[in-house]
């Protein structure tokens, strides 16, 4: 058993939109959009031993704003043009009560499980406080990547882009 990456997907692996003054999750192929420079840190990870994941938050689907055509053309791209093994999406909304759904650790979870991975070796990259309660609920070693937007989130390390959590995680 080895230890794995999780990954958020919208302010991680593609740049949010902001509606309103606040971050939100593309909802057109138009508004999806790379964070810079993703793609080698991503691959380097991967060649030091660790298989990659994404857990996302989608609650735009069950609440209309985002076909799942749309969703999966996301996720089509994200398996096509990085070494991301799997993609793992929470379509619910919060009313729905999921165990799925950030800041629940289910997601992360049934990977474990499924791939037979070392929670205790693994880390949960992220940009919001759901996604570092999930991994602290999943007993994985937490990593938020600063912005404008989570000031006064916890975790177990800070950093400010991708590169150097890769850093962290191969230096550790």
């Amino acid at each position: 058993m080895g230890g794995a990456i999780f990954l958020d997907r919208d302010g991680v692996i593609n740049e949010v939109v902001f509606r309103d003054g606040k971050p939100a999750s593309p909802r057109t192929m138009a508004e999806f959009r790379w964070v810079a420079g993703i793609t080698e840190p991503l691959n380097d990870l991967q060649k030091a031993g660790f298989d990659l994941f994404v857990v996302s938050n989608q609650p735009d689907v069950a609440r209309g704003l985002l076909a799942q055509s749309v969703l999966d053309e996301m996720t089509a791209k994200i398996m096509k043009e990085t070494p991301i093994k799997a993609v793992f999406v929470c379509v619910h909304d919060d009313k729905d009560l999921c165990d799925c759904r950030k800041p629940k650790p289910g997601m992360l979870l049934q990977i474990a499980k499924e791939n037979r991975i070392d929670l205790s070796q693994s880390f949960m990259i992220g940009d919001s406080w759901k996604d570092m309660e999930a991994g602290k609920r999943a007993g994985v070693t937490t990593i938020l990547i600063r912005q404008p937007y989570n000031q006064g989130v916890l975790s177990d390390h800070v950093i400010d882009k991708i590169s150097d959590a890769k850093l962290f995680i191969i230096n550790k």
